[in-house]
Order: C-alpha cells, then structure tokens, then sequence
C-alpha cells in the first residue's frame, strides 16, 4: 500500500528555464539510469524477499518509495524548465522563445505529446523499459545490482550538476548526488550483513566446479603473454575461497562438430 503527500521530497527551483536541460533531465527519470529503473527495480525485488527476511522486504520498500519521490522532484524541475510560454504563444509555438528552443534542440515531444510536462522516456525519447531492472530473486546478486544502479545513476547526476548553471537546479541535484552516496553505502552495508554470499550463489556446491578454470585469470589474447601479476591474476580471491592464477591461454576444445541440420519439411539438407 503506498500513500502521497502532496508536497515535494526536497524543493524543486527554477530561476532560467531551459528545455535543453529538461531534455537532459529525462535521463535522470526515463533512461537506464534513472530513477523509473532504480524505483521499480527494488520494489520487484522487495516482492521477491521470503517471509523471514521482512526486514530486508522493508528496507527495499522504503528505498524503492523514495525513489518514486525522486521521480516526482524530476519531472517537476522538467516542467519547471519548460515554463513560459502563453495560451498565445502556445497557439503559435514558435513565436515564443522557450517553445522555439524546445522545438529546436530540447525533446518536441515534450511539447507535442506531454503539454510541457515529463515524460516515462530517456533524453532521447525511447520508452522506459522493464529491461532496466534486475530482480534475480538472489538477494546478494540483486545488491551488486543495486550498487551498480546507484553508482551509474550518481555517474549521471553528476554530469547533470556540471550542464547547468541554475542555482535551483544544482541545490536539487546536490540532494540527488547525496541520496546517490547514501543508497550506494546501504547495499554494500547490506551485502555485508548477509555473511556469506560469494560466489553468488552461494547455496552451489563449488566441488562441482571445474577446480582447474574457477580461481584463474585467462588471456584471450593471439600471442602468449607473461602473467602480468596483477591483483587479479595472484594471491588469495576476495572470497576467501581460492588463489588467483594466470593462464596464458584458453583451454581449447576443437572445431565445433556439427552435423548437418535436416529441413522436415521439405527433408532436404540445408
């Protein structure tokens, strides 16, 4: 059961509308790093958290709401930057300045399709997509997702920060960056309340494993390469689990042995 209040997670101020920069912004909301994914991305996997992990439940619950208050503050600042234009210069698009820069250089469809509103598209008007999200059902490999999702969507915020001048939008942004540091320490606070979890998952029995290819480094290079003895390639893994090693080459297995497949319906070789 979700509830609104009607008022704005963190303040939403524009002093120079700019529909470029609210082309710009449907990124933050639409594309694959915005907030759309990471909102429905933790509530699906909140779906997925068995009856005896209620806290683990709650704790996507709760983040995955404030992502949909980010989409509020997103789409409020696009509209604030589409502001301007009179029922008149409406009427004639392009006698109005904004207008005229949004059909220009911003997002017409912003104009034509949302009435200079948001939209659920990226900054370059491709659809949302559910493709975005990662919800395994394995909560440790849904949690390196989750890292990545923060640490791709801060990427993007901070990019943003550096496209605009508008104080009001930098105040917002600066909360986003903030949420972004704070989200990416709670999965990787998360991860490590899980105890053991690498390799994901955890639950396989690595005996059944190649024992000879799961802890080595394998160059696919032409030429044969010394070991570059790099962290990757020597030492004990992160996982406590093995040593590092280096192959210089891959395995081999042949030319794949294929026989000709037969068309049934016309029984002829193809």
């Amino acid at each position: 059961m979700f509830y609104h209040d009607d008022q704005l997670q963190f303040e939403v101020e524009v002093e120079t509308p700019d529909p470029r920069f609210a082309k710009m912004l449907q990124q933050a909301i639409g594309g694959a790093e915005g907030e759309m994914r990471v909102a429905l991305q933790y509530m699906f996997q909140a779906f997925a958290v068995p009856a005896e992990k209620q806290e683990i439940r709650r704790f996507l619950m709760e983040t995955a709401t404030e992502e949909l208050g980010h989409i509020e503050m997103l789409a409020t600042a696009v509209s604030k930057n589409l502001e301007g234009a009179s029922k008149e210069a409406r009427e004639s698009a392009r006698e109005d300045p904004i207008i005229d820069e949004l059909m220009r250089t911003g997002q017409p469809r912003q104009a034509l399709s949302a009435g200079l509103h948001a939209m659920p598209v990226d900054s370059n008007g491709v659809p949302f997509t559910g493709n975005y999200v990662v919800a395994s059902g394995n909560l440790a490999a849904d949690m390196y997702a989750n890292v990545m999702a923060e640490s791709t969507g801060r990427v993007l915020a901070t990019r943003l920060y550096e496209f605009t001048d508008d104080p009001g939008m930098k105040e917002m942004l600066e909360y986003l960056i903030a949420r972004d540091t704070m989200h990416q320490n709670q999965w990787h606070a998360a991860l490590e309340s899980l105890g053991e979890h690498r390799p994901v998952p955890a639950s396989f029995d690595q005996e059944k494993e190649n024992q000879e290819h799961n802890y080595s480094f394998m160059s696919t290079a032409r030429e044969e390469r010394v070991d570059p003895k790099q962290p990757w390639t020597q030492g004990e893994a992160p996982d406590g689990k093995g040593e590092f090693s280096y192959a210089p080459r891959q395995p081999g297995g042949g030319a794949p042995d294929l026989k000709a497949a037969i068309d049934e319906m016309y029984n002829e070789v193809r």
